[in-house]
């Protein structure tokens, strides 16, 4: 397919995501993390693989593998536990003082963990020598110790960071470079079309459906529902009730848009196959893929809950192997609205 081609399929499918999210946000969402999400993580991951990473490094995924690690093992833990550890003779998980204790100290550093990791991609992209690698590392450790408890840290890199900035802002920063870089209207036209459907969700039709059905209402119950409630806290500072989340005029915009984000940023990705060539890898590399991602599907219909847990760290793995991606194309962004003015402003003497 040619550049143009695929910015005007872009623009079908943003479009598709948008009026789906309009008439079922609740449902588009949850089916779309589901479906969708599993196939895209192992896909962008084998094809980060077989770019470096885009980190000058050959083992730089190591160490951000090893953070991801860091990060996700205090939110997978507790679930496992309660799932698999000790019961009472009623059946019930027995959570001990110094487990509970446990369990909260894990979690209290996350958000410093995610601005390190954050950091810490930035860091790998500008130096190559290991002494300033980690005197640069453990200055961050500090930092992020030193501001960990602070609201702003914990929404900014454990509420945003990891959900709306990788599907959405990332998203559209890819866009704009394929914008700046083709030159093209239909470049142009898919980054303003982009804005307009994320802007209509919070415009149009404000109330215009029922709440999410009984399937769907148990199963955003057991998962995304913090994730709205947080969401609220930031938007609105208030303790959002079920009702608030599912009815509200702010709850319907919202819903709307984390669908239209999540479902969009996956379809986009998996528009460009022919520009970025995920599928050539060797054929066992796609067999083993596939067999993951079916098992992955299994989980989520068996229970939405488990197949979340189970594909965690992997879905956390993909977000940040791609931070020196996002960095590189920040990067190229500056450089090339830099490259505009300066061909629009020639220097004194030189030819117009």
């Amino acid at each position: 397919m040619t550049t143009d081609q695929i910015n005007y399929l872009n623009i079908g499918l943003m479009l598709i995501s948008c009026v789906l999210a309009f008439l079922l946000p609740f449902e588009l969402f949850l089916f779309s993390y589901a479906i969708l999400g599993p196939l895209h993580y192992l896909t962008e991951i084998s094809w980060l693989h077989k770019r470096h990473y885009f980190s000058p490094g050959k083992k730089d995924y190591l160490i951000l593998g090893i953070l991801a690690l860091v990060i996700t093992i205090p939110n997978i833990f507790p679930h496992f536990y309660l799932q698999f550890g000790p019961k009472d003779t009623n059946g019930n998980p027995i959570v001990t003082e110094g487990i509970n204790n446990m369990m909260i100290s894990m979690s209290s550093g996350n958000s410093a963990m995610i601005f390190v990791t954050f950091a810490m991609s930035a860091l790998l992209i500008l130096t190559k020598e290991t002494w300033k690698r980690i005197t640069g590392f453990i200055l961050l450790c500090i930092v992020g110790y030193l501001f960990h408890s602070q609201k702003i840290v914990f929404f900014i890199f454990s509420v945003f960071v990891p959900t709306l900035v990788h599907v959405f802002l990332f998203t559209g920063l890819f866009i704009l470079l394929g914008a700046l870089r083709g030159k093209s209207v239909s470049g142009i036209l898919s980054l303003f079309v982009f804005i307009a459907c994320a802007s209509s969700l919070f415009i149009l039709f404000p109330n215009s459906i029922n709440g999410p059905g009984p399937y769907t209402m148990r199963n955003y119950e057991a998962t995304f529902k913090v994730f709205n409630q947080q969401l609220f806290q930031v938007f609105l500072h208030k303790n959002a009730t079920n009702n608030m989340i599912y009815n509200s005029t702010f709850g319907i915009m919202l819903a709307r848009f984390i669908a239209f984000a999540y479902t969009y940023h996956y379809l986009n990705w998996f528009s460009k196959t022919s520009v970025i060539k995920w599928h050539l890898v060797p054929r066992k590399a796609l067999i083993v893929t596939f067999t993951i991602w079916v098992l992955s599907l299994a989980l989520y219909f068996t229970d939405y809950l488990t197949g979340i847990m189970a594909l965690y760290f992997l879905s956390y793995l993909h977000v940040v192997f791609e931070f020196p991606l996002n960095f590189r194309s920040m990067h190229d962004i500056a450089a090339e609205i830099k490259g505009r003015f300066a061909s629009t402003n020639p220097k004194p003497g030189s030819a117009s």
